[in-house]
């Protein structure tokens, strides 16, 4: 999310935020420094103040309204921020890849805290400086949960992994015999029974009521699956090493699994909680408008939306690609171009991942043969003919946004048309514009 300021004669306050304190400096629009960079210590309310009144001074001795400017550090910044701008100033965030980028003001290269709040004002003095805007408490609150809801999913595959391992040691004809090892049916059974003996030592009564507790199928069922049980139990006697500690393991993550999936059903529980509430709103209506595109279910609406923050700040496709890191890193210099080119993935990882799972729902098949979206499908596969699978894909997901950009543009909801409508209700448009 950017916005662009008018160029005016203001000063410039950069501040290089960390954790526990930040510092201070302040730039006159002639690019010298009003005294030296100021200690900002975010625990004591003295310093705070402090800072306040140094930029109160600087702007009554100069005549000059002052502008400051942040670099993002993710969540550090947001206290500093809040503060700053209910004490009346006009606060913006700085993406750290442009201070990152921006040249240094010494020949020697040199990064430190105090510095780098002297080139955060230098920064801030450059006409139509990009910013970012703060998001609404609402956008804020919805992406907490669903960046934390996505850090206990990878947390929760990692046990999965470590799971899987350990069956593969002591156990492994254990894997093939449900779709998933983290059914429910699948984990209660290692939960009871643990290892191979275990199995094979318990009645086959306690096995299948065991397994028709869990699952919704019939007596059949529990029957053959109770079967490639003993089989698996008994190829593992011949083909499978154990120890005892790995058995507790296998027990200790199956834990972990079950309360990363309990909290995981708190968090949506949240979002839904969170978005039924203030139904009434424009960042709410937006997520509907995005749940309306096939292939974006309510969390990856919730998380798309919960990134992008305030629509308003984009203008353009391009600005939503580059805000989610999808646009491509150029390799040029002199006559040289490099031809290998990648996505930058500078921006939210979390809106490329859910642009990601779009676009593969959206070229996927449904089990009666059809296709979620036609049209992407075909584009997708004619792309396919002549580029890699994985360079076909990063077209989709750049169709996706593109769709995604429309869906909130227009505040209308989705609906697939072919090329050849899109076409004519473009010329439509044209023609309606020029009368």
């Amino acid at each position: 999310m950017s916005i662009n300021f008018k160029h005016d004669l203001f000063i410039s306050v950069g501040i290089d935020v960390g954790s526990d304190f930040s510092f201070m400096s302040i730039a006159l629009p002639n690019q010298t420094f009003v005294g030296k960079p100021f200690k900002i210590i975010h625990s004591d309310l003295n310093s705070l103040s402090m800072a306040v009144s140094k930029i109160k001074e600087a702007e009554e001795m100069y005549s000059l309204e002052s502008r400051i400017f942040l670099e993002s550090t993710g969540i550090y910044h947001f206290p500093l921020f809040c503060y700053l701008r209910d004490k009346g100033f006009l606060v913006s965030i700085i993406n750290p890849i442009i201070t990152k980028n921006s040249t240094n003001i010494n020949i020697r290269k040199v990064h430190n805290d105090k510095f780098d709040s002297k080139k955060a004002a230098l920064i801030g003095l450059k006409p139509d400086l990009k910013v970012s805007i703060m998001p609404s408490d609402l956008a804020l609150d919805l992406r907490n949960l669903s960046r934390e809801y996505y850090d206990l999913v990878d947390n929760r595959s990692a046990y999965i992994n470590k799971l899987q391992g350990e069956l593969r040691m002591v156990f492994p004809q254990y894997l093939k015999i449900f779709s998933k090892i983290t059914v429910n049916t699948a984990l209660t059974l290692l939960e009871k029974f643990t290892s191979p003996d275990g199995f094979l030592k318990t009645s086959k009564d306690d096995i299948i009521t065991s397994i028709r507790s869990t699952a919704r199928f019939g007596i059949a069922y529990a029957e053959k699956k109770y079967n490639a049980i003993i089989q698996a139990a008994n190829d593992a006697k011949t083909f499978g090493y154990s120890v005892n500690s790995n058995f507790k393991r296998i027990l200790l993550y199956i834990r972990f699994i079950r309360q990363y999936d309990e909290e995981i059903s708190i968090i949506l529980s949240d979002m839904h909680e969170i978005v039924n509430a203030n139904e009434d709103t424009e960042f709410v209506k937006q997520i509907r408008l995005i749940e309306s595109f096939k292939g974006a279910g309510f969390l990856s609406a919730v998380s798309l939306m919960g990134e992008i923050g305030d629509f308003s700040a984009f203008k353009s496709p391009k600005q939503l690609f580059a805000y989610f890191g999808l646009d491509p890193a150029v390799k040029q210099s002199g006559k040289f171009n490099g031809t290998d080119v990648k996505m930058s993935k500078r921006g939210s990882r979390i809106a490329r991942r859910v642009i990601h799972t779009m676009a593969l729902v959206s070229i996927a098949l449904n089990r009666n043969g059809s296709a979620n979206n036609p049209v992407l499908r075909e584009y997708y596969l004619k792309k396919c003919q002549s580029k890699p699978k994985m360079v076909a894909l990063g077209a989709i997901m750049h169709k996706v946004c593109n769709i995604v950009f429309a869906i909130l543009r227009d505040e209308k909801e989705f609906k697939i048309i072919t090329p050849e409508e899109h076409q004519t209700n473009y010329l439509k448009a044209r023609c309606d514009i020029a009368a």
